[in-house]
């Protein structure tokens, strides 16, 4: 009976954790981020290696800045950024996002309600990895390397 407690307590605790790896949603989520193209930017090295990355790296951001008029952006660490959202709240922010190049923002926000609670649940369960992302640089700032400069 203690064990029960506990592991419904866990569970309300870390509610990332409480999705099952073969949760329909979770599978979609995952089947959504491979397609989507989220691995390509958010994943280290993701398409210089074919896409064999481990799934224990996926979703933690690069160090990879893309520099053009706009400044220099960095692909953002989801793991770290879903945790302080609720699901609620990612499809709200994910319905009006807006972001500098070159995220595809505007595919982000026509993707289907479900489709984004799906991609939430499926990044939650992988759960917090890596370390933030560098932060946005202005474009009258000179990134560090790795960068891809875009013409201006």
């Amino acid at each position: 009976m203690r064990t029960l407690i506990l592991a419904a307590a866990l569970a309300l605790a870390f509610p990332a954790y409480a999705q099952k790896p073969d949760d329909p949603q979770v599978k979609r989520g995952r089947y959504l981020v491979q397609i989507g193209g989220c691995n390509d930017c958010h994943t280290p090295d993701y398409p210089l290696k074919g896409g064999k990355v481990p799934e224990a790296e996926w979703l933690t951001g690069d160090a990879l800045g893309w520099h053009g008029p706009w400044g220099t952006t960095y692909a953002t660490n989801l793991r770290l950024s879903m945790q302080d959202l609720s699901e609620d709240q990612w499809v709200k922010m994910a319905k009006t996002l807006t972001a500098r190049p070159p995220m595809p923002w505007f595919n982000v926000r026509v993707m289907t309600t479900g489709d984004l609670r799906a991609m939430y649940r499926y990044i939650r369960h992988l759960g917090p990895a890596g370390k933030p992302a560098p932060a946005y640089l202005p474009p009258d700032k000179t990134p560090p390397q790795p960068y891809v400069a875009f013409p201006k």
